[in-house]
């Protein structure tokens, strides 16, 4: 008898969508536009699916207020992201100073438009390692005291920094945890060698932040909730000397989560991570449809081919999980 785990649908039958593409997302006649695409593509592969691309803005230095109110007024807009510029992948036209963006951010807290973050400093002084922990001291502390409505998530927390300010607003902000920040630690990245394809900003930090990443994930805790953050990066562009930052899990994010969760002993807290919290954060009504995981060996591809030609080395390449999502 097969052992099968159940469980809503609803942060998965819809996605945020990042906008830092080559030619960032900075308007809504481009969300758009990129929406359409997306569509489009599902069509191509014949991908039956109820799936709705949430689209976010990409804030700049120059964002125009009246284009972003009337964007999520139509539903165009699902919420911006806030990349400090040059903090990650295409972030160069990003945020130079976060005063620069306070009338904008001033209109989402008053529409109730819903801020998206990449918590890093950019400044060149401060550790890799470090980037998150100061930018919740220096910028976020700000934010939160001198917006006290604005919906604010922190996305992809690396540190247990990141972890005690999120409990410490009681529910006022959320932060989404990826599957590789609870599986990796910063070791993963020189194992035997360097190890291009765990790489990823917010880089993977200590151990320790790890297991505070991993108790938060699987604590039931309404203010954390699933985020893959998944960069689908060529094998050309990560192994190179200068390779692109990102960890591509999408393939298998499930059962990457679900592996964690039993391995914690806390799968009875699955379901409010992956389908309930965030899609409660939100404000997104309840999805009725489920997707089942079914207690058997899955093994990661060592590489997906792209219809061009390319190749994308996935998380933990080769390597077999305990469960596999039925479709």
């Amino acid at each position: 008898m097969k052992s099968v785990l159940q469980f809503t649908a609803q942060q998965f039958g819809r996605a945020i969508v990042m906008p830092n593409l080559f030619e960032p997302i900075t308007s809504t006649s481009k969300a758009e536009v990129y929406r359409k695409e997306i569509i489009e593509a599902l069509g191509v592969l014949q991908i039956k699916s109820k799936f709705e691309p949430l689209m976010t803005l990409y804030l700049t230095d120059d964002t125009d207020i009246e284009d972003l109110r009337e964007g999520y007024k139509k539903g165009a807009l699902f919420g911006c992201k806030l990349y400090p510029a040059n903090s990650t992948t295409n972030s160069s036209k990003g945020v130079t100073n976060i005063s620069n963006i306070l009338p904008v951010v001033e209109e989402m807290q008053n529409i109730g438009m819903p801020l998206l973050i990449h918590g890093e400093v950019t400044d060149p002084n401060v550790d890799i390692f470090d980037k998150e922990a100061v930018f919740i001291e220096n910028v976020l502390v700000g934010l939160v005291k001198d917006f006290p409505s604005l919906k604010i998530v922190l996305e992809h927390i690396t540190t247990s920094e990141a972890v005690e300010f999120v409990k410490s607003q009681n529910g006022k902000i959320g932060a989404t945890i990826t599957p590789h920040h609870l599986i990796i630690d910063r070791n993963a990245i020189f194992d035997g060698g360097i190890r291009p394809h765990n790489y990823c900003l917010p880089i993977a930090k200590r151990k320790e932040n790890r297991e505070k990443l991993r108790e938060a994930a699987t604590s039931g805790k309404s203010c954390f909730f699933g985020g893959t953050d998944s960069a689908p990066h060529t094998i050309r562009m990560k192994e190179t000397s200068c390779g692109c930052a990102g960890i591509f899990s999408a393939m298998s994010a499930l059962e990457l989560y679900l592996q964690v969760f039993e391995e914690q002993g806390a799968i009875n807290n699955f379901e409010k991570f992956i389908s309930i919290n965030g899609s409660k954060f939100y404000g997104l009504e309840t999805n009725n449809e489920t997707i089942d995981l079914v207690k058997q060996t899955n093994q990661i591809p060592e590489v997906l081919e792209i219809r061009d030609g390319s190749s994308v080395h996935p998380f933990l390449a080769g390597e077999k999980l305990n469960w596999k999502a039925e479709v």
